[in-house]
């Protein structure tokens, strides 16, 4: 937790609501969040969005890649460039760019004009500053890297007050999209110049959004508040202008049935991350349900080989195959969501259909463990050599559905006589006694990213990657793919090893996906209307209104 002390609120509006939701505490789709109008644009309102959580943290590093902290950053903060939903990069911040022919060198063309709420213009140097910061972090201050960000970054140089050349060491094909990753958020040099604590005192913060911040209580809510002069938004979305809501009060409600009264009472717009399960019953309401599906990897488990039994690929491969992913959609999800295609999203541009690399086939997946020894006994259980088909499944805390998924596989794979353990924990503990690799035989992730060229880099130990199968650098395949995939020069090169690797890693059961990650759930009012999703499913409220 921060170490600031909840502060008294500069509006009625904090104790209002709070008193309302304490008596609202026992109360009890479409894919896109807003339904169909003709009416223009009306000024004014306010919105209210009920979120299950606030954070731990609000240094900029440390919390623009949150699933909660970043909906607040992407009101208050621009990027240099927008990326929708389909993948798309269009100008925002930097109204242009070049590369040279290799991806190592980069001159990005700056808006003019802009600047951050603090008055700092939006310049050159300040651009410099934060693709230092996303690099680099900041050792002295014990603030980290942005994940994602290409390593092979050496410096940015402003030519002039509008011009910025980038420099790598080797091809960065994929920096111009990430530049619209939600971790790539301009923030003042004011700001970033201040010590870790002092960062994390939304007090000190300045953007350049089309929000700023009102007010803010530590573990209760935070208020943002139009901004008047804002004029540089992404041409893509149709508005650049100021933002037509007055206030976005993000108010934090962990009970979801609390969040759901809430919204059904009309004392908020927006409701955040409830159950797959409660959304038909408020659909079938008149509300809205967005569910946005980011650019990145599906949902499902890394599989550990160093971690037994899956040092045998015949064991892995058995895995895959007895999934029902079917049976997981239509017990756990709604009609909102769609079985995995491979490991990576299929919004991706560069993603391809390998479905049938683990499709479900309880008999083929028995045959493959007969042939590795495992033998099933009289009970149903499978043992080799007197030890027996164990796996422990960790629930994800941070994936809302994880536990229920874990339970109906731990059924599926019981048929095929392992004998599985479903461990839950919460998210302190999880992050304490749960990591990828290490002892986890299967560690159930997702991730988004912007680009694909980030994805290789993350499945090995190369450049601090995750390492994710517990392979090192003993894979030559694995190294050879990831190497092609980072050191591409062109797309459609690139596009071809990424199809290469999905086939291998699928082929030798290194991940095991389960469906396509819908991670960030809003319900909504439908007077809200113009609300739109980008590349990392975080909604943006900058072209939003309230229906008169």
């Amino acid at each position: 937790m921060s170490s600031f002390p909840k502060r008294r609120r500069r509006a009625a509006l904090g104790a209002a609501l709070a008193l309302s939701l304490t008596l609202l505490a026992g109360c009890a789709g479409s894919t896109t969040a807003t339904a169909p109008t003709d009416a223009a644009p009306t000024e004014g309102g306010d919105v209210v969005f009920l979120i299950n959580s606030l954070g731990t943290s609000w240094v900029p590093n440390e919390s623009s890649i949150s699933s909660y902290q970043g909906n607040i950053w992407g009101q208050v903060t621009d990027k240099l460039v927008y990326v929708d939903d389909k993948g798309a990069v269009s100008p925002w911040i930097a109204e242009s760019w070049e590369q040279n022919t290799d991806a190592t060198e980069f001159t990005l063309h700056l808006k003019d004009g802009v600047t951050f709420s603090d008055g700092t213009p939006l310049d050159a140097a300040a651009v410099v500053t934060n693709l230092d910061y996303w690099a680099f972090g900041s050792a002295d201050k014990g603030i980290a890297p942005i994940g994602l960000f290409p390593k092979a970054y050496q410096k940015a140089t402003a030519v002039d007050a509008k011009t910025v050349t980038v420099t790598f060491s080797a091809p960065a094909l994929g920096f111009i999209p990430t530049l619209g990753y939600h971790g790539s958020i301009l923030v003042s040099p004011k700001t970033l110049a201040l010590s870790k604590q002092d960062q994390g005192n939304l007090d000190n913060f300045s953007g350049s959004g089309p929000f700023t911040i009102k007010s803010w209580a530590d573990g209760d809510d935070v208020v943002l508040e139009k901004r008047a002069d804002y004029s540089w938004g992404p041409q893509a979305l149709g508005h650049t202008g100021p933002a037509y809501l007055d206030t976005l009060t993000y108010k934090q409600v962990a009970e979801s049935s609390t969040r759901i009264g809430a919204l059904t009472s009309n004392q908020a717009q927006v409701i955040y991350n409830v159950q797959p399960s409660e959304i038909a019953s408020l659909t079938d309401k008149g509300f809205v349900a967005g569910l946005p599906r980011y650019l990145g990897f599906t949902n499902g488990y890394a599989v550990n080989v160093q971690a037994a039994p899956f040092g045998d690929v015949k064991v892995r491969q058995a895995l895959q195959h007895g999934i029902d992913r079917q049976q997981i959609l239509d017990t756990v999800y709604t009609d909102g969501w769609q079985a995995a295609e491979g490991f990576i999203q299929s919004g991706v541009p560069e993603a391809t259909d390998h479905s049938a690399d683990f499709a479900y086939d309880p008999k083929a997946a028995a045959a493959l463990l007969d042939e590795a020894g495992w033998v099933e006994g009289a009970d149903g259980k499978r043992t080799k050599d007197g030890q027996p088909l164990a796996v422990t499944l960790y629930a994800n805390p941070y994936l809302a559905t994880s536990a229920s998924i874990d339970e109906l596989v731990s059924q599926q794979l019981g048929d095929l006589g392992f004998d599985v353990t479903v461990q839950t924990y919460d998210v302190a503990t999880f992050g304490e006694k749960v990591k990828i690799g290490a002892n986890t035989p299967l560690y159930e992730v997702t991730r988004s990213f912007i680009d694909v060229g980030t994805v290789a880099g993350i499945l090995t130990n190369a450049n601090k990657g995750e390492d994710w199968f517990g392979l090192g650098e003993t894979d030559p395949k694995l190294n050879d793919l990831r190497d092609r995939i980072a050191r591409a020069t062109d797309k459609d090169t690139r596009a071809t090893a990424v199809d290469e690797l999905q086939t291998y890693v699928l082929q030798q059961g290194l991940f095991v996906p389960i469906t396509q990650i819908v991670q960030r759930i809003y319900v909504q009012s439908p007077k809200l209307q113009g609300v739109t999703y980008n590349g990392v499913a975080i909604a943006d409220y900058a072209t939003a209104y309230l229906q008169k």
